[in-house]
């Protein structure tokens, strides 16, 4: 591997903008990534919300008593 000398000290202008650059870049592909991930959880929570009301409704329904009222 080569390295290279930088020409003078390092200062921390220079240390702040690479970490801008590098915040810039990671920033960039968070908000790349946001929009699809954010569909997935949202067809997922619909998805479990649909699942635990049908499984709601059929326990529901096994447990019902029917009550009859005669008059005599």
């Amino acid at each position: 591997m080569a390295t290279t000398e930088p020409a003078g000290p390092i200062t921390p202008d220079d240390l702040r903008a690479k970490f801008e650059a590098l915040q810039g870049d990671i920033q960039g592909r968070v908000e790349e990534k946001k929009t699809p991930i954010l569909a997935v959880a949202a067809g997922g929570a619909v998805v479990l919300m649909l699942l635990f009301f049908l499984l709601g409704k059929r326990s529901g329904r096994k447990r019902s008593t029917v009550v009859e009222i005669r008059r005599v």
